[in-house]
């Protein structure tokens, strides 16, 4: 009884182990069964673009042909051309020799002295011309120079000017403070009673001025909770866009 157990154990066993096998073997095979229809279609589609190659090939030859017959019909053609064309400058050559003058040289020599009096009179007129011209550039260096000193006298003052309209207009600007988050109408009272009017102070501010600010209006650690001074910042680089991204609830006058 042992042994037939054996004996139908070991035929169990390899049953499964040959048929692991075939399993194995029949997938290669499968695989190896597509890679060759794989390479058959490659092989037809090179077989079809070396037939197109040599259909155009055929084509390149022919209009090769053809331009050499013609290149030979234009050479055979040209020395009947030349042949034709060469007694044509003999001829021009003989109609034209007669026509050369010979006392040509003569005339320059003899107007030559009449030429030389102007030359001299018209070598003294550039000499006058510079001569006057030189007091009326000196003079115009002068008004140049004189315009320059007082526009350089007068620049600072311009400067100065500018600059105290520059302040001026700072001064008399005041932003809407209660585009800030935890600014509202009464706070932003109590900002310009301290004489805070502008994003650009808000920026400013050190820790000095937060505690300051903190105990006049009775505030603890507000001002650092919302974020006042990084809200003044943007607002004061003109930073719209990135405001509304970190603060999306500000810019309403019903801020509180």
């Amino acid at each position: 009884m042992g042994t037939f157990f054996y004996m139908l154990l070991a035929f169990l066993v390899g049953v499964s182990v040959g048929w692991f096998i075939w399993g194995r073997l029949r997938g290669e095979l499968d695989s190896l069964r597509g890679d060759m229809d794989r390479t058959r279609s490659e092989r037809d589609r090179l077989r079809a673009a070396a037939d197109r190659l040599t259909g155009e090939l055929e084509v390149c030859r022919g209009a090769r042909a053809d331009l050499e017959r013609q290149l030979a019909e234009a050479q055979g053609a040209k020395p009947g051309a030349t042949k034709a064309a060469i007694p044509a400058p003999s001829a021009l050559m003989s109609t034209s020799a007669p026509a050369k003058p010979t006392p040509a040289k003569s005339a320059p020599a003899k107007s030559a002295p009449a030429k030389s009096t102007p030359a001299k009179t018209a070598s003294k007129k550039p000499a006058a011309a510079k001569a006057a011209a030189a007091p009326k550039a000196s003079a115009s260096k002068a008004a140049a120079s004189e315009t320059s000193a007082t526009a350089r006298k007068a620049s600072p003052a311009a400067k100065r000017a500018t600059a105290g309209k520059a302040t001026a207009a700072a001064a008399d600007k005041t932003d809407s403070l209660r585009r800030l988050i935890g600014i509202g109408p009464v706070n932003e009272r109590k900002l310009h009673d301290l004489g805070v009017r502008t994003y650009a102070e808000i920026a400013a501010w050190t820790a000095a001025d937060i505690k300051r600010i903190e105990d006049v209006l009775q505030f603890d650690g507000r001002i650092e909770r919302e974020r006042w001074i990084e809200q003044a910042k943007l607002l004061a680089a003109g930073d719209e866009k990135e405001f509304a991204r970190r603060f999306p609830t500000a810019g309403t006058a019903s801020n509180t």
